[in-house]
């Protein structure tokens, strides 16, 4: 069976010559929309106008967009080390500025430039191999997070899920499937990019898993007729005290879950941000109302309306059963205990 095209990073986010090309996800699945970037600040609105979506992916996105800074000081600043960090600097920056609840994108950023060696010219081929290496690295935590969440599946389980919870999810399902499991899924169509719908469902169904698409406000009646066993979401940041920053309208379905005594997981990847000791640490991003207030274009209200969108919430440890991580699965109480594994 062939993969899932958001199964791997590069199917949507890689380099034609000295170009950037991504995959629009906005329009998927009805149309493959190709995106041109040549430079960091195009980069930087494209992830800000949501081209690109899912935490891991944007980080190697906005390394891309390094990459092309680099490109860019090589041509044009080549007589001064300094002048070209300087530029660096700028462009890291911006990119980090793109979206700020996630941590991903500043961390891998920051290692990028930090590994930079000033003292040798060519200094967007170090960054590509840092892209290259960071890119290995987001694949193989996938599959291992994967396979633990896998572990915890039951035949005949029906899995909610919200958004788009990354190839994680994807390859959780597929191992469940060459294992014998029978899952299905449902999910929500997730407003107002409907990410869930688009992304995640037709992953699933690509799969050839049975996968039903709900709206985002049908789940606690879903759970109530015995519809779902599991709930599995993902988190664009984790404080050490076990609180999960993820797309707006997880913590809703925490509550929803702890009420009809469900499970509630946690795909945590690669494990809590070290510098966010509690949720209050977690910056939440506040997107353009007019998100809500328009659809592709369209207003779907009157003039008058206003909108609102905080682009994630914050769901409290004690809601969650699990977070599931590259080096295992931990109570939220215990998630510190990541880095000793």
């Amino acid at each position: 069976m062939q993969q899932p095209l958001l199964m791997h990073i590069n199917g949507t986010v890689f380099l034609q010559g000295e170009t950037l090309v991504l995959i629009d996800r906005r329009y998927l699945p009805g149309e493959v929309r190709k995106v041109s970037c040549s430079n960091y600040e195009e980069v930087a609105r494209a992830i800000e106008e949501m081209v690109v979506q899912g935490a891991g992916d944007i980080a190697i996105t906005a390394g891309y967009g390094l990459y092309l800074a680099a490109r860019d000081a090589e041509n044009n600043l080549q007589g001064s080390t300094e002048k070209a960090r300087n530029f660096l600097l700028s462009a890291q920056q911006r990119l980090v500025g793109t979206r700020p609840t996630g941590y991903h994108l500043k961390a891998l950023l920051k290692k990028m430039f930090d590994k930079i060696n000033w003292e040798q010219s060519e200094w967007s081929e170090q960054l590509l191999k840092s892209i290259d290496e960071a890119i290995e690295k987001q694949q193989r935590r996938s599959e291992l997070t994967a396979d633990w969440a896998e572990k915890i599946l039951n035949d005949g389980d029906a899995i909610l899920t919200h958004c788009f919870p990354g190839a994680a999810l994807l390859y959780m399902l597929f191992w469940a499937q060459e294992r014998g499991k029978k899952v299905e899924v449902i999910a929500t169509e997730t407003r107002p990019y409907l990410q869930g719908a688009r992304l995640t469902a037709w992953s699933v169904s690509e799969l050839g898993i049975p996968v039903t698409l709900i709206s985002d406000n049908m789940a606690a009646y879903c759970m109530n007729c015995g519809m779902i066993s599991k709930v599995f979401t993902a988190a664009d940041r984790i404080a050490v005290d076990g609180t999960v920053a993820n797309k707006v309208g997880t913590f809703q379905l925490a509550l929803a879950a702890d009420y009809h005594r469900l499970p509630f997981y946690v795909l945590g990847y690669g494990g809590p941000d070290a510098r966010c000791a509690t949720g209050e640490d977690i910056p939440i991003e506040f997107r353009d109302p007019e998100e809500v207030t328009f659809f592709r274009g369209v207003r779907i209200t009157g003039e008058k309306v206003r909108g609102f969108y905080p682009a994630f919430d914050l769901t409290p440890p004690e809601l969650i059963t699990g977070i599931i991580t590259d080096r295992g699965i931990f109570a939220p109480s215990e998630i510190d205990h990541y880095w000793s594994k």
